[in-house]
């Protein structure tokens, strides 16, 4: 799995690292994985809960759908804000402290009395999704011996499509037969599990090098950064802009059993993680052709959702095709982004979040919209449509090392 390209050169965090060698600290790498698959779970939860959670406060699954905007806009926002913030506390401080913050998050929305209360509990999700993910992508080379980097960096972010797989089915699942409340409480215990395990299992880990404002923005004058930005934004608003509203789709059109709605998931998931690793090899090989090869089988499966995903083969079989697509998009756009900025791989990692996360709130937002307006079939060949852009995006322009800023800029910056 490649979902940091040059992982194993990411050292900024580690120049002229005083821990002695060996670094041995695979309890740590483990508890960040832990994490991210808490955080990640956490995210996407209300996409198989979105029914139940609307009936409840008694709104359309347009309105449900802002859980999946509001977190993704806060993560945006935080990315940049908080890492740059924080750049000189102890980061392992700093994830325990998120972690802390997704606990309080998901028992706030468990207990939530009002659909208010619930957004409220989201924005913080999106707090510690823009911090976490930006200060604990780059501590691999922190943690374990230099040959090691890439195995380590891979542990961590296996837990990116096991979320899809695990985390958002027995989510849902739970939600359906005890109340999606549980959910978000079996969220809560685990995030404070894993915050106590990063306390004790992580060592002292004071900040090295800071991530400056200055820098983040000489990045943005890279054409091969903003061509990454661009097919990002695309790709990730035609994803979640339908999968945020595939369960009412297989509710309302497939005519899916409430309680199986987690399996068809589970579909999604497990092709996720096939496609994740697919990419970790072809990416090497091709990264253009094998991101361009991600959007074509999203446009393929969701322009054919509402004439083949009427019937349960269809939509089970689509939700494959879609499911190894988008296991490989994160992997894709977060590598363009490292190849495009091998000089600043932390402030890559940093615009990488933001992106995708604001996108992934854009798409979520933009699907609402449509759903509310029209149908769950019109949003899939909306998403179709924006999928076809992002292949026209990546093929008509220059890949990742094109014209980025060099290294020299951006120390100066």
């Amino acid at each position: 799995m490649s979902v940091i390209a040059g992982a194993d050169s990411h050292t900024a965090d580690a120049p002229g690292s005083h821990a002695a060698e060996p670094r041995r600290y695979w309890p740590g790498v483990v508890c960040l994985s832990v994490g991210i698959f808490a955080i990640v779970t956490t995210e996407i939860l209300p996409i198989g809960l979105l029914t139940p959670i609307g009936d409840d406060f008694d709104v359309s699954d347009g309105t449900a759908g802002w859980l999946m905007v509001v977190p993704g806009l806060l993560a945006a926002v935080c990315a940049p804000v908080v890492t740059v913030s924080t750049g000189r506390l102890d980061r392992r401080t700093m994830l325990v402290a998120l972690i802390v913050l997704l606990a309080a998050a998901n028992f706030l929305a468990a207990i939530a009395p009002a659909f208010w209360v619930v957004l409220v509990a989201r924005a913080l999700v999106g707090v510690t999704i823009g911090g976490f993910w930006s200060i604990g992508a780059g501590l691999a080379p922190r943690l374990v011996r230099t040959e090691r980097v890439g195995t380590a960096t891979a542990v961590i972010f296996a837990a990116v499509p096991a979320g899809s797989v695990l985390g958002l089915p027995a989510g849902t699942q739970l939600g359906e037969h005890i109340g999606w409340r549980a959910s978000f409480v079996v969220m809560g215990v685990l995030a404070l599990g894993v915050a106590i395990a990063l306390a004790v299992l992580l060592p002292p880990l004071p900040a090295l090098e800071v991530t400056r404002a200055r820098v983040l923005r000489a990045l943005l004058r890279g054409t091969g950064i903003r061509i990454g930005l661009a097919a990002t934004c695309l790709i990730v608003i035609a994803h979640f802009g339908a999968y945020t509203y595939v369960t009412p789709f297989l509710e309302q059109v497939t005519r899916v059993d409430r309680e199986l709605i987690g399996v068809y998931l589970l579909a999604f998931g497990v092709a996720g993680i096939i496609g994740n690793f697919v990419a970790g090899v072809t990416m090497v090989r091709d990264l253009r052709a094998t991101f361009v090869t991600c959007a074509a089988l999203i446009a393929v499966a969701t322009l054919l959702f509402p004439l083949l995903g009427r019937r349960d083969a269809g939509a089970i079989g689509l939700l494959v095709v879609w499911g190894l697509a988008y296991g490989a998009v994160p992997a894709c756009s977060q590598t363009w982004f490292a190849r495009s900025a091998p000089h600043a791989q932390e402030a890559a990692t940093v615009v990488f979040t933001s992106s995708f996360q604001l996108t992934l709130a854009s798409g979520a937002l933009a699907g609402g919209a449509v759903v509310d307006a029209s149908s769950p079939s019109t949003v899939m060949v909306c998403a179709g449509a924006v999928a076809l852009a992002t292949i026209a995006v990546l093929t008509t322009l220059g890949g990742p090392d094109e014209a980025s800023p060099t290294a020299t800029d951006s120390k100066r910056a």
